[in-house]
């Protein structure tokens, strides 16, 4: 008989090729009513992307060994303002480019504009609060095991070469952030990376956290995108990518939506995709590549031969060169700035 950690391997397996085989299902049921018309079958899917997705959540939830909350009570800083006024999370948008080149400036510097696959799917792997959201003041609230949003003050960033991993600010002084940019943070004043001050923390509202929350969902998307991949089966990539997108983009406060209200989670998925992004050009950098620009979830501009810092593909590990943009082959040269 197997060992019980085989038997549970085997049964999460099994759980994944079951949900993984809803989206196939999916696909086959839209074709087939759309006559084998792609566009029109494209269009039926994302139409049913959010219930659809939120199916595949619950069914990766049925074996979850905890509750959580769906409708918390919110705190004032973390409910929609009006169409006017901005969210009051900061998510660390990056929007770098770097004080010594310039498009503008005549030269020969090569650059490769280089794209994050599936950004957001991979950055489903967070730390997210699960219950009620609770306040805390000073360091109270910053635990390992607990996740949510913090009013910090920044120290300020003395390295113009790499993006401020608080992202470009027009206001300095505190500002709420979530709980994966001050993680990112944290990491980068201590003493593997010795790169920036501590944040000043004020005050926290957060919840007993786990990374693991979203890992059922996704690993399960994850899995059926390598297999769209391998079969070029774009119809279910597009399906998948609508599916992830619209699932974090609606689980704030969102009329498309009603099955959670969770803008906490929506923010820290955010944030944590840009801190993964400042991850893999703080690794680029340290290869001896410069970061000529770094924008959004997924854009890199780097220098030199990237191809001996990152693999080349489509998968969620990989990068790939950005087409399709005002730079379409991907490729340009830039030169030093004042030249």
């Amino acid at each position: 008989m197997a060992a019980r950690p085989e038997r549970r391997a085997r049964s999460a397996a099994r759980a994944q090729e079951e949900t993984t085989s809803l989206i196939s299902r999916a696909v086959h049921e839209e074709l087939e009513r759309a006559a084998g018309d792609v566009d029109v079958a494209l269009r039926a899917l994302v139409k049913r992307a959010i219930p659809d997705v939120m199916h595949l959540f619950n069914e990766t939830r049925a074996t979850a060994r905890y509750d959580y909350t769906a409708y918390p009570a919110l705190p004032d800083i973390l409910k929609k303002p009006s169409k006017k006024d901005p969210d009051q999370i900061w998510e660390a948008r990056p929007r770098f480019h770097h004080p010594d080149y310039s498009l503008r400036a005549p030269g020969n510097i090569k650059v490769t504009a280089l794209d994050v696959n599936a950004a957001y799917l991979s950055a489903l792997k967070c730390w997210l609060p699960i219950g009620k959201l609770e306040h805390s003041t000073g360091l109270d609230g910053v635990e390992p095991k607990r996740s949510g949003v913090h009013l910090i003050t920044p120290a300020p960033w003395g390295h113009p070469q790499l993006p401020d991993p608080i992202g470009d600010r027009d206001e300095p002084g505190a500002l709420w952030v979530t709980n994966a940019t001050l993680r990112l943070l944290q990491r980068l004043s201590g003493q593997k990376y010795a790169l920036v001050e501590a944040p000043v923390v004020h005050e926290s509202w957060t919840s007993g956290a786990t990374e693991n929350f979203l890992d059922a969902l996704r690993k399960t998307l994850s899995a059926a995108r390598e297999t769209a991949i391998a079969e070029n089966d774009t119809l279910t990539l597009e399906y998948i990518k609508a599916m992830y997108s619209k699932f974090i983009s609606t689980m704030g406060e969102s009329i498309h939506n009603r099955e959670m209200v969770r803008p906490d989670w929506m923010h820290i998925i955010h944030s944590q995709a840009y801190a993964n992004l400042w991850g893999k050009a703080y690794k680029a950098h340290q290869a001896g590549l410069d970061i000529v620009s770094m924008m959004g979830t997924d854009e890199l501009h780097v220098t030199g031969d990237w191809r001996r810092v990152f693999s080349e593909g489509r998968g969620v590990a990989q990068m790939k060169i950005k087409h399709g943009d005002a730079k379409a082959s991907g490729e340009y040269t830039v030169g030093k700035a004042g030249s």
